[in-house]
């Protein structure tokens, strides 16, 4: 007899999760549920508002890849179904002006390529035949032209001559010359030598015409620039890029510019010591709206809503008043204003500034990656209605809809309903304490065990996340529901240094990180103990990147954790300013200077400085093709752990970046090895 792969796929899904009764309860989150969660991004409204076109990701269990199809919606939520189907990446969807046509980037040829699908019939064409994937597809205003970036190679530098090998020869790779201080970059790893450039294509397909040139990059990975949008009449493209001669030392400086598509003629636009980024065109051409600061070298620095005539002239500040960071602007189709996205108090949110300098709320809860991260996104019609992604502490992700008119949200998707519904999670509940410190109001979240009694005395997981510049918020978390599932109350908080608490909090930490975040997260600790139900014998505390950073901070400070899980971590911030894909901008924003010429700034805050007072068990867990945070890192650590007699151990995972959520099995062997570290060393473990 002959199994479908669907058929053994979920005969090896309950082979993972169904255990005894007494060991694994069936209804409870499981790791291996990593398989079956899906994820929606970048919703896409259709100029009349009627429907919107998702990004929907999946995994597939027999091969343990990531995939996503493009899936459509009614704006009342009746119709949900897909677009595109197939193991493949599909991304990027957008409406041609008319709402007639699509185009998306999809990888279902083998290479990711331009596609366009008309409406009415279903009928799909491939537009390209690039060497490079294409990003940032956008249509002309007429919908005769597609703009998208793309790589273009150069030779690498040559130093030697070196011969040919004779025919039919086998000899090894040849050595790799670099002459690039950004080399390589979590994610795509070493890079090829070249530029990012920007281009357009004939919607009907054809050739490609490149219009940026120079020895400047354009987008890419590493480099921050942003989409390319199309002023009203066509004839321009604009967009933020950093186009100086020294752009890898001097990372966050970009400028709005603008492109000529007639002869690709460029102009900045902006001119300012610092990031002026985003660029959006208002509806009838005569106004850019932007965001950026006046760069001081700070770790963290508020981004501003910024408007200047379309020539550059007459730049003025719209969010002066708005101590939250402004991003993703979008225009409303009248032009009276912009909409924009930002986070207040790890609650993603959209937001209205009107040309005035009023600013309004239109709606919450905007995030949607699945994690307590942030990371939401959303489209506009014409008529005002817009989509956005949505996630609370019980819906991981999903589509939710309203208007300016009606902006009370509506969510119309359900894509996790399947698995939920069959799964119990932990009750989250919000907390506000005061640091030790300073007694400044430290905001929060804990997870309790579905099962959870508040007569029973429970394992508490401080879980710390990283950053630093970032934020927790009220939005499911994938991995801590499975720790609380495990019968483990779980904390994690937004201790100093976070963002979405205004530009004076976040700065709290600017040239002194690690710190005084210990009293944060140590006081958390404390205020969670004092509601009685915590077993003070099993602290455990873990986080990844900033919180790893952080992790080894509250265990080289204090003896009081019972076991330790440091993810991905900095431990010395000499080797790591020297191997990091981000050298630059952590010497200039994290640090006053280069390391030889702050050596005791840079051995102060080391985490090494403190290993010689840690006595809790440690696990050290990194991904082998992490350059945010290289491996290198860890192996100090783990070896110093290993000097002074303390019991660790080094996991090392295979092909994956900073985050480790490359292939599904591995995120699932991440919260299991974390897990099961915090299960052996629990006092009177049964």
């Amino acid at each position: 007899m002959r199994f479908s792969t669907r058929v053994l796929a979920i005969c090896f899904i309950i082979a993972l999760i169904a255990m005894p009764a007494a060991a694994q309860d069936k209804k409870k989150l499981a790791a291996a549920d990593a398989f079956n969660l899906e994820f929606v991004s970048d919703p896409q409204i259709s100029p009349d508002g009627r429907r919107i076109i998702y990004v929907r990701q999946f995994t597939d269990i027999m091969s343990d890849r990531n995939y996503s199809n493009l899936w459509i919606v009614n704006f009342d939520g009746s119709d949900n179904r897909p677009l595109t189907t197939g193991l493949r990446g599909d991304s990027s969807p957008r409406w041609s002006p008319d709402g007639a046509r699509i185009i998306y980037i999809s990888d279902q040829d083998g290479a990711a390529q331009i596609y366009q699908r008309w409406m009415d019939t279903g009928q799909t064409a491939r537009l390209t035949n690039l060497q490079f994937p294409p990003a940032g597809i956008s249509f002309s205003p007429d919908g005769k032209h597609i703009a998208f970036t793309s790589f273009v190679p150069e030779r690498p530098p040559q130093v030697a001559n070196i011969p040919a090998p004779p025919p039919g020869a086998k000899w090894a790779d040849p050595a790799m010359v670099i002459d690039k201080l950004v080399y390589r970059f979590n994610g795509p790893g070493y890079l090829k030598p070249g530029y990012t450039h920007l281009f357009v294509l004939p919607s009907e397909g054809g050739t490609p015409r490149q219009i940026s040139s120079g020895n400047f990059q354009h987008g890419g990975a590493p480099f921050r620039a942003s989409e390319a949008v199309w002023t009203p009449d066509g004839k321009y493209l604009l967009m933020s890029a950093n186009r100086r001669a020294d752009y890898e030392l001097e990372p966050l400086d970009s400028e709005v510019y603008e492109f000529s598509v007639a002869d690709g003629s460029v102009r900045a636009l902006t001119n300012r010591r610092g990031p002026d980024n985003a660029p959006a065109v208002s509806p009838d051409g005569k106004l850019i709206a932007y965001t950026g600061f006046d760069d001081r070298y700070q770790g963290y620095q508020v981004a501003r809503l910024y408007v200047m005539n379309r020539d550059g002239s007459g730049s003025r500040m719209l969010s002066g008043d708005f101590d939250r960071d402004v991003g993703f602007v979008r225009w409303s189709a009248d032009g009276s204003g912009v909409f924009f996205l930002y986070d207040d108090q790890g609650n993603t949110k959209i937001g209205f500034y009107s040309l005035d300098g009023k600013m309004k709320q239109l709606a919450a809860n905007a995030g949607g990656t699945g994690s307590a991260y942030g990371g939401g996104s959303f489209s506009i019609s014409k008529s005002g209605a817009f989509a956005f992604t949505y996630s609370r502490p019980y819906i991981p992700s999903d589509i939710a809809v309203a208007s300016a008119a009606n902006p009370s949200a509506k969510v119309i998707t359900a894509v996790n309903d399947d698995l939920l519904t069959a799964r119990r999670l932990g009750e989250v509940e919000e907390i506000w304490y005061e640091s030790s410190f300073d007694k400044r109001k430290i905001h929060g979240w804990i997870i309790k065990p579905p099962d959870f009694d508040p007569a029973k005395k429970y394992p508490l997981v401080l879980e710390i996340h990283g950053g630093p510049f970032a934020n927790y918020g009220d939005r499911f978390d994938f991995e801590k529901q499975v720790w609380a599932a495990k019968g483990y109350i779980v904390l994690y908080t937004n201790p100093r240094g976070s963002t979405s608490y205004g530009g004076e909090f976040g700065n709290l930490i600017h040239h002194a990180y690690p710190g005084n975040d210990f009293y944060d997260l140590n006081s958390g600790v404390d205020a969670v103990i004092a509601r009685g139900y915590i077993d003070t014998d099993n602290l455990m505390v873990t986080g990844g990147s900033g919180g790893g950073v952080l992790t080894c901070w509250m265990i080289g400070r204090s003896p009081r954790f019972r076991a330790a899980v440091t993810v991905y971590p900095v431990i010395n911030w000499y080797s790591f300013v020297l191997t990091a894909d981000i050298s630059a901008f952590v010497s200039k924003y994290w640090f006053p200077g280069l390391p030889w010429d702050n050596v005791e700034h840079y051995e102060k805050r080391s985490l090494l400085s403190v290993v010689k007072n840690v006595k809790t068990p440690t696990m050290v867990l990194t991904g082998e093709e992490d350059y945010r945070t290289p491996m290198s890192e860890s192996e100090q650590y783990f070896q110093a752990l290993k000097l002074l007699n303390v019991e660790s151990v080094l996991v090392r995972v295979p092909g994956e970046p900073h985050g480790i959520r490359r292939r599904p099995s591995h995120w699932m062997a991440k919260i299991e090895y974390i897990g099961g570290w915090f299960d052996k060393h629990k006092k009177n473990n049964p």
